[in-house]
Order: structure tokens, then sequence, then C-alpha cells
């Protein structure tokens, strides 16, 4: 079997000492060495926070996902309530996962069914690596360790090649109601919020679920422009709401090199065109809503991988929202005219979805399995 990894960090350590444009960066990058030869010199415990991650049978390769992070006190309520699976009602704010001190360029040993492979988070910590293994279709256990943690489990989805729809779906205002405007939401919902405050977005779970049912082994993603942070508030989020299991993909918090502040849409669109990459042969059913950029983003998507698309889902905001959200933007007339197509399905919940769905043909049982991942 091949042991190959392609590992974003290792490009980013060649640059590292180069130097930034960006002033602000510069400082965030010179406070956060600060803070990591401080946790170094406190001996504070390195931790890996896991991800759930993805593969294909048919190409032989698995996607592991994770951040490493020194474990602060603050951080280690949030960091318990992941190893413990949490459901109870403790109020966990999301702030607290920003107070962990990430490791950056941290040496990662991965063992997935037996074989290991030593790989870099990048300087966020974040821990993003396609390695090359070939595995049978279903769940597999990963184990990842750095020096001086614990072993930190989690599971990698291997898509069985057969399988042609997958889902990916939006976040915020799709499968939760923020009505905030766009400006404040990531501030919010990154620091201020936590799980329970968090309102469900009518039937969205019920829809997951049906679909999920329809197509028990579809990989599920959970496309954001959030912050790596919040993943553990959104994995107890998902799963106290009955969403299906699947992969976030989220973005790094901060500054880049030459950005003041990062763009969510390329993150979105980015990290579709990769999907699109990985599994030419899928068809996706992309669930978001028409706060502002889920309609371009993924009409465009839909104008350069029509083969790609199976529905496009977007939820109409109420008046209140939309106001807040401050509306739909398009980029161009080619992505807009994707709207008036037939894999385009507006609604306002779920259950109108699951309606849509039944006449595109994509809904038709109602037996299904348990989560595959």
């Amino acid at each position: 079997m091949s042991t190959t990894t392609t590992n974003t960090a290792t490009v980013e350590i060649e640059k590292h000492h180069t130097q930034p444009t960006n002033l602000l960066y510069r400082i965030s990058d010179h406070l956060h060495q600060a803070r990591e030869n401080r946790a170094r010199h406190h001996e504070e415990e390195p931790v890996i926070v896991p991800s759930v991650g993805y593969g294909s049978a048919k190409d032989g390769w698995v996607r592991v996902i994770a951040r490493a992070l020194y474990k602060t006190e603050l951080f280690e309520k949030v960091f318990n309530s992941l190893d413990s699976y949490q459901t109870s009602h403790e109020t966990i704010r999301g702030w607290r996962s920003f107070t962990a001190i990430a490791i950056s360029y941290a040496p990662i040993t991965i063992t997935v069914d037996g074989q290991q492979f030593k790989v870099n988070t990048d300087r966020g910590g974040v821990l993003d690596v396609k390695i090359a293994i070939d595995l049978e279709p279903g769940i597999h256990e990963v184990l990842l360790h750095t020096p001086g943690s614990t072993i930190a489990r989690t599971t990698v989805y291997i898509v069985p090649p057969e399988q042609k729809i997958g889902v990916v779906s939006d976040i915020d205002d799709t499968v939760m109601v923020t009505a905030l405007p766009r400006p404040v939401l990531a501030a919010w919902n990154s620091f201020v919020l936590n799980e329970h405050a968090r309102t469900p977005t009518p039937g969205m779970s019920v829809l997951m679920d049906r679909i999920h049912r329809e197509y028990p082994d579809a990989p599920f993603m959970y496309l954001s422009t959030g912050a790596w942070n919040i993943a553990p508030t959104l994995h107890r989020f998902l799963t106290r709401n009955a969403y299906p299991r699947g992969t976030f993909l989220l973005t790094d918090w901060g500054p880049t090199t030459d950005r003041w502040f990062r763009s969510g849409s390329a993150h979105k669109v980015n990290s579709l065109r990769r999907l699109a990459e990985e599994f030419p042969e899928m068809q996706w059913i992309l669930i978001g809503d028409d706060g502002q950029r889920d309609p371009d983003v993924y009409s465009g998507f839909a104008v350069r991988y029509p083969q790609n698309v199976a529905a496009i889902l977007i939820r109409n905001l109420t008046l209140g929202e939309s106001v807040l959200a401050s509306g739909r933007v398009w980029s161009d007339n080619q992505s807009k005219e994707i709207s008036r197509g037939r894999l385009w399905l507006e609604a306002n919940d779920g259950a109108s979805f699951i309606k849509k769905l039944k006449g595109l043909g994509l809904l038709k049982s109602t037996k299904g399995e348990h989560n595959k991942y």
C-alpha cells in the first residue's frame, strides 16, 4: 500500500521565514509566537482536537483533519466535553475555544489501519492532510499523536465507489438560525453564543435525516466560513439536534499574509472545487440560504461543474433575517441564470424542501439506515 501524504503545512513551513506584507499578520504572528513560547515554558499539555474525515475507496486516499493545541485552563472544559461526547445541558461558550494556543507546525503521527504517517500541522495548528492508503468502504478509526499528548481518536468515512449522491450544507442561517448582521455574525457565534442558545432552523434536521435515509452511504459536508476554533461547539449543536454526522470544512482564524480579513466566499469556492476534483462522479445536493453569498457560490459551482450538481436548495430567510443579512449578492448574470433552472429549489423550511426533492425524484422511500459516520 502507498504511504504518500499531501501536507499543505510543508509548503507553509518553507514560506514561514519570508516577510509577509500585511502588518496585522506580522503582529498576529509575533503575538502567537510569544503565547506558544510561554505555553512551552510552563509545560502546558499538548492535545489534539480531531474532526471527522473522509476518503475514497476507488482512488485510495483519506483526508485527515484535526488541530494541535496547548490545553489552557479555560480550554480544558471544551476539550473534556469533546472527549466524552457530552450531551448534557452544561453551558460552554464559544470564546473558550479561542483561549487555546495553537501548536505551529507540530509533528503529528497518524495511524490508520495499522499504518503510520508522519506529518505536520500548519501555522495555525490545523492538520489537513490527504494520505494515500487503500481502505474498504465504511468507517475506519484514526489515531493521532503529537509528542507529549495522549492519543486522540477520530474516524474517516470511506465513500463507496458506487455512491453518486453527496450533501454539502452551509451552517449559519441554514442549519441554525442566527438572525444577525453578517459583520458581527462570526464574532457572536464564535465568542459569545453557546450551542444551547443556538436555534435550529425549522425542519432542516428532518430534511437532512430524510436525505440520509434515502442515501445511507452519502457523505455529508458542513461547509462554513467559521473558524476551526468553533468546531467543538458546532459538533455538539449538530449532535444535540439530530443532524447527520459529517465532515466540517471550516477555515482558519485571523489575517493572511496579504489580507486583513480572510475571504469566506473564496473558502467555499475552493472547498467545492476540491470536492468536485476528489469525487468527479459525485453529484452534490447543495444546501444554503439567500442571506448573501450562498446563491452566488452554488450557482457559480453549477456553471463550472454542472455534472456535479444534483440540486441546489436555498432557504429563504424571513424579512427580518434578510434585512440583517444584507441580501443576495451575484457575481455575474451567468451565475444568476442558474436560479431559473429546474435544479434550483427555494423554500422556507425543511418540510417544503422534502416535497420539492420528491418532485425532482431525489427522495422516494422512507426506509433507511443509521448514519455511516
